[in-house]
């Protein structure tokens, strides 16, 4: 191939991408089931650090999320022709990383006690769920909240698993409770009354911790 019909294709493809980045997700999905395969890297491309956040939130292993990620788009690679469109693919792949969280939970311990233990053990310092930092903050006031941080993160750890997964979804990643009910596969009543309990829960455990 002769250089400038190499540019032509590299400019082609660079063109592609930026009009498949432009879609819904509906779009992306419907691309890819049609045969273009640089659709799916689109849906990687848009879920990757989010579902990443999302199992490291739940799990507090760095690289078991990893895998668990991986193992969330493989599922989705090989399952995407049975999706559902009339739903959000964002709920779905949710969903999927949900379950296989949920699923490496209990097969760590079935003991609570060391679920609480593991959730958020080696959270990233510059993952900043309510916004605890500001760059114009003085340090003195940045010291302090940095210290509620870590009395946050030491309240959400005690949190059950059902609690800590809806308290997480809503929370932290501000997923509607429709959604919810959707990933965790339980009811709308359900999920409001377990995020009303994990709610009460963290402020009382956290109460002694900031008076």
């Amino acid at each position: 191939m002769h250089a400038k019909e190499l540019v032509a294709e590299r400019q082609t493809a660079s063109e592609a991408r930026r009009e498949i980045a432009g879609l819904t997700d509906s779009q992306v999905v419907q691309l890819f089931l049609d045969g273009e395969q640089r659709a799916f890297n689109e849906l990687v491309r848009r879920y990757d650090g989010r579902l990443q956040s999302f199992i490291f939130g739940t799990l507090g292993d760095r690289e078991r999320a990893e895998d668990l990620v991986q193992e969330t788009f493989v599922r989705v690679y090989r399952h995407l022709k049975r999706f559902d469109q009339s739903r959000k693919f964002s709920t779905w792949i949710y969903t999927i990383a949900g379950n296989l969280a949920k699923n490496e939970l209990r097969n760590r311990s079935r003991s609570p006690v060391v679920l609480f233990q593991t959730l958020m053990k080696n959270w990233d310092s510059d993952f900043r769920p309510l916004e605890w930092e500001d760059p114009k903050t003085r340090p003195d006031d940045l010291y302090r909240r940095r210290a509620l941080r870590e009395k946050v993160h030491e309240a959400v750890k005690q949190l059950s698993e059902h609690h800590r997964v809806v308290f997480v979804l809503r929370e932290l990643h501000g997923k509607s409770y429709e959604e919810i009910a959707e990933i965790t596969g339980s009811s709308l009543g359900t999920v409001k009354s377990r995020l009303n309990r994990a709610r009460n829960h963290f402020a009382r455990i956290i109460a002694p911790m900031v008076e």
